[in-house]
């Protein structure tokens, strides 16, 4: 029995070096892609003429707008005008939202592009006195 734990205390240490794990071979070079982008939030959003999307989106800019939450009507607007760059009230409205929030620059510029669409309303004459445009 003797022999036999001498033997075993001999082969010990190489029959542990045959138990290594081995390490993988280095994985091939390969052409590093990046995969595909799971998440839609985070792509850019592509404006189509759409004027339905942009008729909703007055309809729910007035909603905040009652509500007397002007950032949010002014984004709908925004979005709006994004998506039927021709919609002459988005513009009317995409004014009075940046008006209600004190950012004079963007009225002016709504409003003016307001007049340019439409040259003949009411809106359009009493906005030439108050914020100039072309006569």
């Amino acid at each position: 029995m003797r022999a036999w734990l001498v033997a075993m205390l001999i082969t010990a240490p190489i029959w542990a070096q045959d138990q290594k794990p081995k390490t993988p071979p280095p994985p091939k070079q390969q052409e590093v892609q990046e995969p595909p982008e799971e998440d839609e939030s985070f792509k850019p959003k592509v404006y189509e003429f759409n004027p339905l999307k942009a008729q909703d989106d007055v309809n729910i800019g007035n909603e905040y707008f009652k509500k007397h939450n002007y950032r949010a009507a002014f984004s709908r607007y925004d979005e709006a005008t994004k998506w039927n760059p021709g919609m002459a009230e988005a513009y009317l409205k995409l004014g009075e939202a940046a008006e209600k929030m004190k950012d004079k620059d963007a009225a002016r510029k709504a409003y003016l592009k307001y007049i340019e669409l439409a040259p003949t309303t009411k809106d359009a004459e009493r906005l030439k006195k108050t914020w100039g445009g072309k006569s």
